[in-house]
C-alpha cells in the first residue's frame, strides 16, 4: 500500500508541477542524468528515451554517460564520476537522476550521500544496500528480473528440469545476477552453473557446451568487445536444441523465450519522481520500489528448432521476435 500511495502522490505533485509550468515561462528548474553505460546500449537508449519524453518542457535536461560498460576498470570509472561531480558544481541541477549501478557506486554513495541535492537513482540491480541507499536525499527504483515468471514458464515447457547453465558476458552486474538466479533457481531444486566469457569465441562454445543442459540461462552479451550479431544469430539458430531464455530484448535473436525487463519503466519512473521533487516532495517520502513490469516474448524460428515442446498457451501469448 506504501508504494500505491507513493505511486499516486508522485503523480499528483508531477501534474501540478506541469501547470505551474505551463502558467510560468520563465520557470527553469535543471535536471542532471548520470548514466553508468553509453549511447548506443540498448538498455541506456530505451531508459533515456523515457526520460527524456517525462521531462520534456518540465526541466531543463542534460545527460552525462560514464562509459563503463566499454571500460569496466575501477579507474575509468572512478575519474568519470569525478567529471560528472566538476559537471554538478558547474551546472546546478535542481535534482540528479542517476542510472544503473555504477552512477550510484561511484558518484552517489561517496560524493552525494546526505548532501542537500535530492538524488533518483534507478535500474540498480537486486540491492541497494550496498550503496547505503535510501539516503534523505535519495530515492528511487530498483532494478530485478521477473525470475518468478521465468520459474513459472520453465516448469510448463521442462517439468523435470533440473540443470541449467547462465551464459553470459564477464561484467560485474553479470556476476551479481548471476547470484541471485543462482539462489532463487536453487529454492525450486534447480542447480544452475555460470560461464563467464569475454569474447565472441568463448560465446559461442558456451553456448555449444550448453546444449548438454536442460536448459540455458542468456544474460547480457554487452561487454564482449567482439560482438558481431550475425555471427551469433547463425550458431544460435543452427545449433539450438536445448530450450534458452532471457531477460533482456535485445538478447531475442539468439534465444527462443524471453521473460524481459522495460528499461522504460525505470526511465519514466525516475522521471515522475524527479517531478514530484521539483514539486515540493522530499525524496525520504518516497518508498523505494522495485520495477514491476515485463514482457513475454518467443522466437519462432529458434522454438522450431528446440527439442522440447513450449506449450500452445505460451506461444499465442507471447510476443513474436522479430
Amino acid at each position: 500500500m506504501a508504494e500505491v500511495r507513493a505511486y499516486r502522490t508522485i503523480t499528483r505533485l508531477a501534474v501540478l508541477l506541469l501547470l505551474v509550468c505551463a502558467a510560468g515561462p520563465g520557470w527553469a528548474a535543471r535536471c542532471l542524468h548520470v548514466s553508468s553505460y553509453h549511447p548506443g546500449y540498448e538498455w541506456s537508449d530505451a531508459l533515456d528515451a523515457a526520460l527524456d519524453r517525462t521531462l520534456a518542457g518540465k526541466c531543463e535536461l542534460k545527460h552525462f554517460y560514464m562509459d563503463t560498460r566499454r571500460h569496466p576498470g575501477d579507474a575509468w570509472a572512478r575519474e568519470k564520476a569525478k567529471e560528472a561531480r566538476a559537471l554538478i558544481v558547474k551546472f546546478h541541477p535542481d535534482v540528479l537522476i542517476a542510472s544503473d549501478d555504477n552512477a550510484s557506486r561511484y558518484l552517489v554513495a561517496p560524493y552525494l550521500r546526505n548532501t542537500k541535492l535530492p538524488v533518483v537513482f534507478c535500474g540498480v540491480n537486486w540491492d541497494v544496500a550496498e550503496y547505503g541507499y535510501p539516503y534523505p536525499n535519495a530515492t528511487g527504483m530498483v532494478e530485478v528480473a521477473p525470475l518468478g515468471a521465468m520459474l513459472k514458464h520453465l516448469r510448463r515447457i521442462l517439468p523435470k528440469a533440473r540443470r541449467g547453465v547462465y551464459l553470459t558476458a564477464n561484467t560485474r552486474t553479470e556476476h551479481k545476477d548471476y547470484e541471485h538466479f543462482r539462489k532463487v533457481f536453487a529454492d525450486h531444486g534447480i542447480h544452475l552453473d555460470a560461464n563467464f566469457v569475454g569474447s565472441l569465441a568463448s560465446w559461442e562454445q558456451g553456448y555449444l557446451d550448453g546444449q548438454t543442459y536442460d536448459f540455458m540461462v542468456l544474460g547480457n552479451y554487452s561487454g564482449i568487445a567482439d560482438w558481431n550479431r550475425g555471427e551469433a544469430e547463425h550458431l544460435a539458430l543452427a545449433r539450438a536444441g536445448t530450450l534458452t531464455l532471457t531477460n533482456y530484448a535485445w538478447m531475442m535473436p539468439y534465444a527462443a523465450l524471453g521473460i524481459t525487463k522495460r528499461a522504460q519503466e525505470q526511465g519514466e519512473w525516475a522521471g515522475r519522481t524527479a517531478l514530484a521533487i521539483l514539486g515540493g516532495l522530499k525524496p525520504s517520502d518516497i518508498p523505494v520500489v522495485p520495477n514491476r513490469r515485463w514482457d513475454l516474448w518467443i522466437n519462432p524460428l529458434m522454438v522450431k528448432r528446440l527439442d522440447v515442446k513450449v506449450p500452445d498457451s505460451i506461444v499465442i501469448r507471447a510476443d513474436r521476435y522479430p
